[in-house]
């Protein structure tokens, strides 16, 4: 996790195509960034992890959209070292921790961040960002949670316009987004694109890390 709070972005891919997974991270690795969360929305997600992390091992490999214990063993055997949910599940959590991966779940209410806490998830996604209030209410979260340790990867509606504003928050680990990894351009095979985008949200977070 010290690697993703170092870079502060998590590009989010949606692999329709096996083929296209090794391209597309190496794409990512070219503009300078070495994690890949890869949803389970697809048939293909299981083989793109196992294709990454064997074809490039310095790839931070994690898994998203995880709802049940057997997506995490999957993606364990994959190589996935994280895990990533839109919800907060407690049968889900507890199984993770037990296969030894780092568990971020989603949360939008303060109770919800009260119950991932609970668990032993310092890490959260705030799920859908935007629609949930945005930056304001990562801003209230922080009164009663800030000293807690807990941060917050928001998702939902964020992109280059946007993100200096959450990551300039200091209960913000880093900002996740599928502009990085936009769907057109994986079919288009833009893999120069891709590495363009990379780089250009590396810029926006370093600077958005120097000024907070």
């Amino acid at each position: 996790m010290d690697q993703i709070r170092k870079k502060r972005i998590v590009p989010v891919a949606v692999i329709e195509n096996v083929d296209d997974a090794v391209p597309l991270a190496e794409a990512l690795l070219a503009g300078g960034l070495e994690v890949i969360e890869i949803t389970f929305r697809t048939t293909a997600a299981e083989v793109a992890m196992r294709n990454i992390t064997k074809a490039l091992p310095s790839m931070l490999v994690g898994a998203g959209t995880v709802l049940d214990a057997d997506q995490l063993e999957r993606a364990k055997d994959a190589g996935a070292r994280f895990a990533v949910a839109p919800g907060l599940n407690e049968k889900v959590v507890t199984a993770s921790f037990a296969l030894g991966l780092t568990f971020i779940p989603g949360v939008m209410t303060p109770s919800d961040v009260e119950r991932g806490f609970g668990l032993g998830c310092k890490l959260q996604k705030f799920f859908p960002a935007e629609i949930a209030g945005g930056v304001p209410m990562l801003k209230a979260l922080a009164g009663p949670y800030g000293h807690t340790g807990v941060k917050f990867i928001p998702l939902g509606g964020i992109g280059p316009k946007n993100a200096a504003e959450y990551l300039a928050l200091p209960i913000v680990a880093a900002v996740g987004g599928s502009w990085l990894c936009d769907r057109k351009l994986i079919a288009e095979k833009n893999w120069k694109a891709i590495t363009a985008l990379t780089a250009e949200a590396l810029k926006i977070a370093d600077s958005a890390t120097k000024r907070s």
